[in-house]
């Protein structure tokens, strides 16, 4: 497995951990592969209790890793991890009908492991690293992390499942401001939102401590728990191919590189009708 994700499991509970510190855990091709791989692995794992998934350095994760924007500022495309695929195929993780790109598999997997997964966030939760937070059943963080779905400053829409889970997390209303607006919100005004589950000094500590106690429970107990919660808010595969169809749509084109542009010189964005 790579060195951009460190896993280490004690006694049931699996401390999973990105580990691009140098960029604060932005994603790149490596970093997807690695949360895929990782989270796959831990799926079979039958002596699994819980998992604690956090970041090493000075936060989370950053989003994506801004070299890729980089590369449209001369006119380049920031090409999506992969299309929509055959619609025939069986279905992706595993999960008939189940048909992501894979910056929404990097999300799922987590979603998909039958034990509670506890998100410990520090510092930055950005675009795709707050999609990857969203993957998580908890969310603790510090009360000054910085949390945004922050896609629209680069003229996108989240496309790793945010436009489904965020809604349904926070609210419709709640969570069309944050995507709409891009802006960000503190570790605090998070917990208000509902967006992280509660605010510590040490959220690591705290997920750990968490997930120490989902492992002393009845196992069968716990993973039937999940899945029954899950089915109470249910994704539907549909949406999640609608949600990578409009990245499609709208990666690439003058809007999208003018927002990008814009963004990286600083200035104000001059976008056609």
């Amino acid at each position: 497995m790579s060195d951009v994700v460190l896993v280490d499991v004690a006694d049931g509970v699996a401390d999973v951990r990105l580990n691009r510190p140098e960029v604060m855990n932005a994603f790149n091709d490596e970093l997807f592969e690695a949360l895929i791989e990782a989270g796959q692995s831990l799926r079979s794992r039958p002596d699994l209790r819980a998992v604690v998934l956090s970041g090493e350095g000075r936060g989370f994760c950053a989003g994506l890793d801004r070299t890729s924007f980089a590369g449209q500022k001369s006119g380049g495309s920031l090409i999506p991890a992969d299309a929509d695929g055959d619609p025939q195929r069986w279905g992706d993780l595993g999960v008939e009908g189940l048909l992501l790109g894979r910056g929404q598999k990097a999300v799922w997997v987590w979603r998909l492991i039958e034990v509670p997964v506890i998100a410990a966030v520090h510092g930055a939760a950005i675009g795709a690293g707050l999609q990857l937070a969203l993957g998580a059943d908890i969310r603790y963080a510090t009360g000054d992390a910085k949390l945004a779905a922050g896609e629209i400053n680069w003229g996108l829409v989240p496309d790793m499942g945010g436009t489904q889970l965020l809604p349904a997390l926070i609210g419709l209303d709640h969570a069309r401001d944050l995507i709409y607006s891009g802006r960000t919100v503190r570790g605090d005004e998070a917990a208000r939102l509902g967006l992280v589950t509660a605010v510590f000094d040490d959220p690591l500590t705290a997920a750990t401590d968490f997930a120490r106690n989902v492992a002393a429970r009845n196992p069968q107990a716990i993973r039937n728990a999940k899945a029954l919660t899950a089915a109470a808010v249910p994704v539907a595969s549909a949406n999640l191919r609608a949600e990578r169809r409009a990245m499609w749509e709208t990666i690439g084109t003058p809007n999208q590189l003018e927002a990008v542009q814009a963004n990286i010189e600083r200035r104000e964005p001059r976008f056609v009708d």
